[in-house]
């Protein structure tokens, strides 16, 4: 059995949910800092050779905790719609 919190552990439960959150993958990162997001992920993500993806963090006082990565055509349709209201009320003023 594997130690919980190995990569063993992940790949043996096909994940880990976490209500709208789910473990996808477990990746290492290479001595440039590399990391490859499995071809499976990449295909259900509809991520694509040539996409730009953001990189979001979360922190939790100095240390970051969280990264997450969003397609950048995700994120500027999020963005116009937080701001694009803000913006219509600031132009009819």
């Amino acid at each position: 059995m594997a130690k919980k919190g190995t990569k063993e552990s992940f790949s043996s439960v096909g994940g880990i949910s976490m209500g709208c959150c789910k473990v996808e993958a477990v990746l290492g990162v290479d001595e440039r800092g590399q990391m490859v997001l499995p071809k499976e992920l990449r295909e259900k993500a509809g991520i694509h050779a040539g996409d730009k993806l953001a990189v979001v963090t979360m922190a939790r006082g100095d240390e970051i905790c969280c990264i997450t990565l969003i397609k950048v055509e995700e994120l500027t349709d999020m963005v116009k719609g937080i701001l694009g209201p803000v913006m219509k009320e600031i132009t009819n003023s």
